[in-house]
């Protein structure tokens, strides 16, 4: 395995029942790499996030995050490693019950000692990165859309982690508030150093920060590459799934 790489995934398959989602998916993801994943709605995208996480098992193959094989790791092991991992869901998420103050402290609170003081600041500190420290005792029903994902951004990366998943960073936002996201996801990966893993439909999205692009089809990994040769290809598949999701956004 490459010094370079983060996330190195071998041989990964995943069915549910007789439906085969991920069909021998070998990828990697470079450290301080923006990856971005493309595919057909059921192909297999947000699984495989939830595998790279240990969300789900695989039925074959093996993750690895750096040296440790994710899916040998005990209970303990594996959460050890979810500190150093950051995870946007589509919806980000929020606990509707809890201030916005309430929902970036949760993981900290789980997950590390800090003094009152020490939280507060990290609190603070974090918003200001998403540019919503005045929303900070804010319930999540008095935001907007946008708002919302960048607060369920700012719980991501609260924990300061080296990796992040992005499962539909840009859905359900209008063209403006998605390129906003976008450039953010951008700005803070340079800032923190992280390596990102994107699933997106978005390919406005996928322009603004994509380093290196996989697409995937029926289960399996249809190309792996530059972007721009990704979307000047003369392949029917592509040609045709990119004229589709540029209609969308």
């Amino acid at each position: 395995m490459a010094d370079s790489r983060l996330i190195n995934i071998e041989n990964l398959s995943k069915r549910f029942g007789s439906l085969v989602v991920l069909d021998d998916v070998s990828m990697h993801a470079n450290e301080g790499e923006n990856l971005i994943v493309f595919g057909q709605s059921g192909t297999g995208k947000s699984v495989l996030l939830k595998c790279i996480i240990g969300l789900l098992k695989p039925d074959s193959g093996e993750i690895y995050y750096r040296d440790k094989n994710i899916h040998a790791l005990s209970i303990s092991q594996l959460n050890e490693v979810r500190k150093g991992v950051g995870f946007l869901f589509q919806s980000a998420a929020l606990y509707d019950s809890m201030t916005v103050r309430e929902n970036l402290e949760f993981p900290l609170v789980r997950n590390f000692n800090f003094t009152r003081s020490e939280l507060d600041d990290k609190v603070m500190n974090t918003l200001e990165l998403v540019s919503l420290a005045d929303a900070v005792d804010k319930m999540p029903s008095e935001l907007s859309g946008g708002m919302r994902k960048r607060i369920g951004l700012a719980r991501s990366i609260i924990t300061d982690p080296e990796l992040m998943l992005y499962d539909e960073p840009t859905t359900g936002l209008d063209p403006i508030t998605s390129k906003e996201i976008s450039e953010l996801i951008l700005n803070l990966q340079k800032q923190l150093k992280m390596t990102s893993i994107v699933v997106t439909h978005d390919l406005i999205c996928a322009q603004i920060i994509a380093d290196r692009a996989i697409l995937l089809k029926d289960g399996e990994i249809r190309y792996e590459g530059d972007l721009k040769d990704l979307t000047d290809t003369d392949d029917p598949f592509l040609k045709n799934f990119f004229s589709t999701e540029l209609i969308k956004v």
